[in-house]
């Protein structure tokens, strides 16, 4: 009876096959930067959905009881209206943890020298326009 030995073949670790190890670490670096830029172009979208959504049911409200609404309905539409400018602070809450978020992952690849790409700039891109939309509602 003739014995063979079974040899398993273990697959390489993937640092044998990135001449940089901080590659990989670009690598996802960089996707989740591509998520968070994404996650604040997605929130900032929002943010002006509800702003408009806002609007709408302030004119609705307004037109109710100009035209003298039955005072059950104007309640109901006030509380529509009530509801939606509640959604305008949570949504900018959740804006300036995706933005905080965005920053920290775009200083992380900074400093792995990734200064450069499509993703870095419409990160930066996405952080001025946030910045800008804070700045325009603060005033």
């Amino acid at each position: 009876c003739e014995r063979r030995s079974l040899t398993l073949s273990l697959p390489l670790p993937l640092s044998c096959f990135i001449a940089d190890p901080l590659a990989g670490l670009n690598m996802a670096t960089l996707r989740n930067l591509k998520i968070k830029t994404s996650t604040c172009k997605r929130i900032v979208k929002e943010l002006h959905s509800y702003e408009k959504e806002v609007e709408r049911e302030v004119a609705k409200t307004a037109d109710m009881k100009e035209k003298g609404a039955d005072p059950y309905d104007l309640k109901q539409q006030e509380n529509v209206l009530a509801e939606s400018r509640m959604m305008i602070p949570d949504c900018r809450k959740r804006l300036e943890a995706a933005l905080a978020d965005l920053k920290g992952t775009l200083a992380e690849l900074e400093t792995a020298n990734q200064k450069e790409g499509q993703e870095i700039d419409e990160a930066r891109s996405s952080i001025a326009e946030v910045e800008q939309l804070f700045q325009a509602t603060d005033v």
